[in-house]
């Protein structure tokens, strides 16, 4: 009966911040860019390699924006690449190209993103990754915002291409939970959270907090850890672009291996977030997660503890319904719904593994050994 007991307060307080989360979206006003003319110089920055496959769709989604062309740059830095990305990106007329070179690093993103940034010559600096591809009235949106509240740091959507395997079926359906997620704590400043692929921060704010200094031996957190940095120094002024024109979309992982890689690296920044409040959340997360593997186990010596696990299973369904049908209404995702319950199991487990491996060792990203 302990077991049981400790299991339904983790449950409680799991429901209670889905709820909160979920509230949190919701209450996010969606916004529209309404054609008035801008006066934001941008600098859009990718960081990219071994892109050959993926660069030439973003660079021609970005050649196709409806943001003054006058008023924004595309800066591509290229990071060792030893395919075509390189050749690609000099084939676009305007695409300025930076190669730099290092020695052995533990961030070579952020050391990309960096020289992008010295390179840079806009007011407003937005970065995204190499293989995605935007909307065309993305960057009027994101300036839109930018000039209408003024923030220092623009969290926005980003979604997961279609596809048709069952590993890119989850990687859309856990995707989107996390961007409902990043959405509802960014709008009520709960805790820091976004993704590369889709931020927008000012030049003088990246330059206060001295850009990546203090986070730059470590190989993931370019986002995140760099916009706690940034909200530390200028509280009240991040913002979250709830905007369908503003969703950069990215491809999903093509193996499971691939995306556990990927994971894995995401999970591996927690331990360096001195945000006591995402902390806490990751904490919750995890062990209410944890708490389906114990009931699994727990059954072997006695059978109602499994009853107890599919009685969870159903209730975190339930409770996590109303968030899932908000969030993939936004993302016009309406077919994740109907898969919504059995992914669940698959779920929970990347839950555990994920943030298990995270925390040790080393990982391969981009063809290197990383920590």
């Amino acid at each position: 009966m302990i077991l049981a007991a400790i299991i339904i307060v983790l449950f409680v307080s799991y429901a209670s911040l889905i709820l909160y989360y979920w509230r949190s979206w919701t209450a996010i006003p969606l916004f529209q860019w309404n054609g008035t003319s801008p006066s934001t110089m941008i600098s859009v920055i990718i960081p990219a390699r071994n892109e050959a496959e993926n660069i030439g769709l973003l660079l021609q989604s970005l050649k196709a924006q409806s943001y003054p062309a006058h008023l924004f740059e595309i800066i591509v830095v290229d990071d060792h690449s030893t395919d075509l990305t390189v050749d690609i990106a000099r084939s676009f007329a305007g695409v300025r190209l930076v190669q730099f070179t290092i020695g052995p690093s533990n961030s070579y993103k952020k050391m990309a993103l960096d020289a992008g940034v010295r390179f840079a010559t806009g007011e407003l600096i937005v970065t995204t990754d190499a293989d995605c591809h935007c909307h065309t009235d993305w960057l009027s949106t994101l300036a839109a915002l930018y000039e209408k509240d003024k923030p220092v740091f623009i969290a926005a959507p980003v979604s997961i291409d279609r596809s048709g395997s069952l590993v890119g079926l989850f990687q859309d359906f856990d995707f989107a939970i996390l961007q409902g997620i990043t959405g509802g704590s960014v709008h009520r400043q709960f805790h820091s959270m976004c993704n590369g692929a889709n931020l927008a921060y000012t030049r003088q704010a990246f330059e206060s907090v001295n850009g990546f200094s203090g986070i730059d031996d470590i190989a993931s957190g370019d986002d995140m850890l760099l916009m706690h940095k940034i909200w530390k120094q200028f509280p009240g002024r991040i913002s979250y672009l709830k905007s369908k024109e503003a969703i950069v979309s990215t491809q999903p992982m093509r193996t499971w291996q691939a995306f556990f890689k990927q994971r894995i690296r995401w999970a591996s920044k927690a331990t360096r977030f001195d945000d006591k409040r995402i902390t806490a959340v990751l904490l919750l997360v995890y062990f209410f997660n944890i708490s389906f593997l114990v009931l699994a186990v727990a059954g072997f010596y006695q059978h109602d503890y499994w009853w107890l696990a599919l009685i969870l299973w159903i209730a975190k369904t339930i409770i996590e319904w109303p968030f899932m049908d908000s969030i993939t209404r936004f993302f016009n995702k309406r077919y994740l719904v109907a898969w919504f319950f059995f992914l669940q199991p698959i779920h929970i487990a990347y839950t555990i593994l994920s943030g298990l491996f995270g925390q040790f060792g080393k990982y391969e990203w981009k063809g290197r050994k990383v920590k």
